[in-house]
């Protein structure tokens, strides 16, 4: 590619077990303005040393409350941020690219590589674009297809989300809430990427239709042979579509495992309380449960607590947790936490819903 930075590329040997893409102390601070002249007096750390390694055709899921930075990582991949600071490293045919060091039309061949399932399914659509405008652009911006060839391409992609070739001249106004995600998924989809961010895509659908969605995304993966970085605050809709799992809380990973271990072994504290709220379907079940609230409110990423910035509101807290930060670290078994006392702490996980 024309006009390459030297050092955002390096070549290596073919790797089998590399991963797609690996994301190394990323940051992601935005400025606080204040007074007449807008002068920065602080900053809010949305995405705070976050590392992480999402493997080739494997569902990687992020969990985390509301505001703890989930979405705003994600956006880093898609470079719709540009980073502060840290690598996006990307793995392709032997060679590494940092995704942070390319300017914007370096970038573009990668964003046909990474694209982004919006969470609203009403907000992300052009109402002033009909389904073929809307799913087709991205074919015409980069020069791949126009005119019928265009339009045969759309249609053959609509057929396999689960929507009739009549849909092509539809707007979104007349499109059920279901129906407009599948058109968003298509959109995705069309760039035939390699990676592909789901940004919450079930959390705005009525519960009927939030299965269809889930199962949808597992077939046009195995047909498409995609890998899913997929953003979520529903811990039951992890369970049932993530190989593995980290866990945010205010800007940084405090844990990351195989799905099924994260599950019955949790290690953090802010990881077994988010465990507690998971609804358990099966009644008989239901008093081996026990929701665990916590005190206080989520932590100001502007004005984060000294040490552990969970410390505040966990119940095993002590005081070299208010004193020093943890590092996330290994624990075997591809296990890592970050808390001082996970070896010492007794946590309860989630009554499995499959099993």
């Amino acid at each position: 590619m024309s006009g390459m930075k030297e050092t955002a590329i390096s070549e290596k040997p073919m790797d089998t077990g590399q991963p797609l893409l690996e994301i190394k102390n990323l940051k992601m601070h935005f400025p606080i303005q204040k007074g007449v002249f807008r002068r920065i007096t602080d900053y809010v750390r949305a995405v705070d040393g976050a590392s992480l390694a999402v493997k080739r055709g494997e569902t990687f899921g992020l969990v985390g409350e509301s505001g703890c930075g989930k979405t705003t990582l994600g956006r880093c991949i898609m470079r719709v941020y540009r980073p502060t600071a840290g690598q996006i490293l990307y793995h392709e045919d032997g060679r590494t690219v940092d995704l942070c060091a390319l300017n914007n039309e370096e970038l573009k061949p990668y964003r046909r590589k990474i694209r982004m399932i919006f969470q609203d399914p009403h907000g992300s659509l052009n109402p002033r674009m009909t389904v073929l405008d809307i799913v087709g652009d991205a074919l015409r911006v980069h020069g791949i297809a126009s005119g019928t060839e265009l339009e045969d391409r759309v249609s053959d992609l609509l057929r396999r989300v689960g929507l009739r070739s009549e849909y092509l001249r539809r707007y979104p106004h007349a499109l059920s809430g279901g129906e407009r995600q599948r058109i968003g998924i298509a959109r995705a989809l069309v760039l035939e990427p390699a990676l592909v961010v789901c940004d919450e895509p079930v959390s705005a659908l009525d519960v009927s239709v939030q299965a269809q969605t889930l199962n949808l995304l597992q077939d046009l993966q195995a047909e498409f042979g995609l890998t899913y970085l997929f953003v979520a605050h529903d811990l039951s809709v992890v369970e049932h579509l993530s190989d593995r799992t980290a866990v945010m809380y205010v800007g940084k990973l405090v844990e990351f495992a195989d799905t099924k271990a994260l599950y019955v072994n949790p290690r953090h504290p802010y990881t077994e309380a988010l465990l507690s709220a998971v609804p358990i379907a099966d009644p008989r079940m239901r008093e081996r449960g026990g929701r665990i609230r916590l005190e206080g409110d989520v932590a100001d990423p502007a004005h984060p607590p000294t040490g552990c910035y969970f410390h505040p509101r966990c119940r095993y807290a002590r005081q070299r947790c208010l004193e020093e930060e943890p590092i996330l670290r290994d624990l075997g078994g591809d296990h890592g936490v970050a808390c001082h006392f996970s070896e010492e702490i007794e946590l309860r996980g989630a009554v499995m819903v499959n099993g």
